[in-house]
């Protein structure tokens, strides 16, 4: 392709983008016909805009998966949408306030309480949804299980309340933040796009020093990612050492000594 047609091409694209156009292939139409048969789309999607993909998908045929995938006996997984997911996705982009109560054991409903939903997070090692938010009553920034609640209603917010609480919220994640320097080894920088992508999820700055031919890695987490950190940083093994960030130097010394005791190599206390 001549550089005259990717210009075309890109100037073409960018328009219908503007106009709300959306191209998609023979392929992945038939993915997402195949899709809106799965029991979780009826809360996945509310009844209009349902209703509006299957009457456009009707000259598609769903992708057949029957002489493809052989699905083996497994664990029962948890439902993957949830259905408060579509509310409180609203609730969120529209900044409003939630009502809410946590559900007991038993099925009841506690006191309610309420607060200003921030953002939702899927855990990939629980699969299951949470919801970060501000409880107006405790004023704490908490982190609960979607499973956990029930959520009553929404309501309007005046926007120096949304706006006094998201900085709130921003003050308190500042206060959580770490940061930590990861140093690739020179024998491995050419596995530097590897390293990266095992620390895709955060903030990182890349520098590089030319006169010991090494790169830096800055990373900035959260202090409760900091376990997924150390699970990354023993997955890469010998690629990266942690120059910078005691808690990490610190946790990774200390399962490296208990490694060695454990093979019955003989460590200074």
């Amino acid at each position: 392709m001549n550089p005259f047609e990717k210009i075309f091409n890109y100037q073409l694209l960018a328009r219908l983008k503007d106009s709300g156009t959306f191209l998609a292939t023979a392929h992945e139409r038939s993915w997402l016909k195949l899709m809106l048969t799965h029991p979780s789309a009826a809360e996945a999607f509310s009844a209009v805009t349902l209703a509006k993909l299957t009457t456009l998908l009707q000259q598609d045929e769903a992708l057949d998966l029957q002489g493809h995938f052989v699905q083996k006996a497994g664990s029962l997984e948890a439902q993957v949408y949830h259905p408060l997911l579509r509310s409180l996705r609203r609730a969120i982009w529209y900044k409003q306030g939630i009502t809410l109560c946590f559900l007991h054991k038993d099925g009841s409903c506690g006191a309610e309480q309420s607060g200003l939903p921030y953002r939702l997070e899927y855990s990939m090692v629980k699969r299951e949804w949470y919801l970060l938010w501000y409880n107006f009553r405790t004023r704490a920034y908490v982190s609960t299980r979607l499973r956990k609640l029930k959520l009553l209603s929404t309501e309007p917010l005046t926007p120096e309340l949304v706006a006094s609480t998201l900085a709130e919220i921003g003050r308190l994640l500042e206060s959580r933040k770490r940061s930590a320097v990861i140093t690739v080894l020179p024998e491995y920088n050419k596995e530097l796009s590897r390293i990266l992508y095992a620390f895709s999820c955060f903030e990182k700055e890349v520098a590089y020093d030319p006169e010991l031919q090494t790169y830096s890695i800055t990373l900035t987490f959260l202090g409760n990612e900091s376990e997924y950190v150390l699970s990354k940083l023993r997955f890469l093994g010998k690629r990266v050492r942690v120059t910078e960030g005691g808690y990490l130097i610190g946790r990774m010394r200390e399962s490296s000594l208990k490694a060695l005791r454990q093979y019955g190599v003989n460590t200074p206390d």
